[in-house]
């Protein structure tokens, strides 16, 4: 489903962020992908949605080699992809209904289906009630679990999550992987960086934990193994 070879990225600046990485991560699980600070971790998560390209080595997604995708194309490849980010990047002039329903208008998705299933994703994340509202007017747990709806609207066959609980209070991180949750038993590859040693210990996955831009430790069902 996903899978790095040889993998090295090296920026302007001369900091190798990434050192010669291998993986695969098959359709349908969940990864973590932690480490500490400075050893990888965002630079191999933004190379999975062609945030970064590799310098040298190949990056396969869904058949597509992401180091030789024309920028033209990212957008194309992007609409089979959901990603979370810690941030939110919700639009603030539009309300929570407008701004999951517009990553359907984008791809010119009927008027009907649009509604139907904008109302499907807003159930999964309970937030039905509050379709109207504008982003402001919702709480922190709230904006992310719109940005998951928006994210997973598309039926992706993976969502990658970056820190999607590091603005988080611990309550409303356990609510966020809940749906996390629910979006992988019905079948999306869910690829997560977090430094949320507690969940990553509570609600075991796979963890790859990378150092120093290689990939360090591979388990399934894999403890957090660093000190906050």
């Amino acid at each position: 489903m996903i899978e790095l070879q040889e993998v090295y990225k090296k920026y302007p600046n001369g900091v190798s962020a990434i050192n010669g990485i291998d993986v695969r991560i098959n359709q349908g699980e969940f990864v973590y992908v932690v480490g500490p600070s400075g050893a990888g971790k965002s630079t191999f998560i933004k190379m999975m949605y062609r945030e970064e390209v590799p310098t040298s080595g190949t990056i396969t997604m869904n058949g597509v080699n992401l180091a030789k995708l024309k920028m033209r194309k990212v957008p194309i490849f992007r609409r089979n992809l959901g990603v979370v980010f810690q941030d939110y990047k919700l639009l603030p002039t539009l309300t929570v209904y407008e701004n999951i329903a517009f990553a359907l208008e984008v791809i010119e998705a009927q008027p009907k289906f649009i509604k139907k299933r904008v109302m499907e994703v807003l159930d999964l994340v309970n937030l039905k009630h509050k379709a109207r509202m504008l982003p402001t007017e919702l709480s922190g747990g709230e904006q992310q679990r719109v940005s998951i709806a928006r994210s997973i609207v598309n039926s992706p066959k993976v969502v990658i999550a970056d820190e999607p609980t590091g603005n988080l209070d611990p309550d409303t991180s356990w609510e966020i992987m809940k749906i996390f949750e629910e979006i992988n038993n019905r079948g999306t590859t869910v690829v997560m960086a977090t430094h949320n040693k507690e969940i990553v210990n509570t609600i075991q996955h796979r963890v790859i934990a990378i150092e120093g831009g290689k990939i360090v430790r591979d388990e399934q069902k894999g403890e957090y193994g660093y000190e906050n």
